[in-house]
């Protein structure tokens, strides 16, 4: 007989909270996006990336302050358009996870669209200055994707 914490942590797996969060920023993304946005994407080859970082403990404040502050300017200098950010409502990933969609014009794009960003100046300096008291991510998961024909997004 399962225990009751040991059933809540199978229903609440790691697997199973990043699913519910792509189906649910893809539809937030998709209810946000205005008609002119989704005509521009539609056949334009686009891919999302779905990516989920998690950050040591006490870090999470940290790394949402670099990205208000910094990244997303530096990802838009490099092509990189967000389509949004969040973070999980319940333990254990609420205290150490962002999660965000970002979109390139192709997935060779992407490519080179990180690379510049690694590259970049700006990007260098941020990064080493927002980590002087230890890092601030631990790990990343990317997952690129593609809408669906019957997504409201594409």
């Amino acid at each position: 007989m399962m225990t009751r914490q040991r059933m809540l942590m199978t229903v609440l797996s790691p697997s199973r909270i990043a699913s519910a969060i792509v189906l649910l920023a893809i539809g937030f993304a998709a209810g946000s996006w205005n008609a002119s946005n989704v005509a521009l994407a539609q056949g334009a080859g686009k891919v999302y990336e779905l990516r989920t970082y998690t950050a040591p403990d006490g870090k999470l404040p940290n790394l949402q302050a670099r990205f208000r502050d910094h990244t997303i300017r530096i990802f838009n200098k490099h092509g990189m358009k967000s389509v949004g950010y969040w973070v999980p409502q319940d333990a254990p990933t609420k205290d150490n996870t962002l999660i965000y969609i970002i979109s390139h014009d192709s997935r060779e794009q992407a490519k080179k669209n990180w690379a510049d960003f690694q590259a970049d100046p700006e990007w260098k300096k941020v990064s080493a200055e927002s980590q002087v008291d230890g890092r601030i991510v631990s790990n990343v998961v990317s997952v690129f994707m593609d809408a669906t024909d019957y997504s409201p997004i594409k």
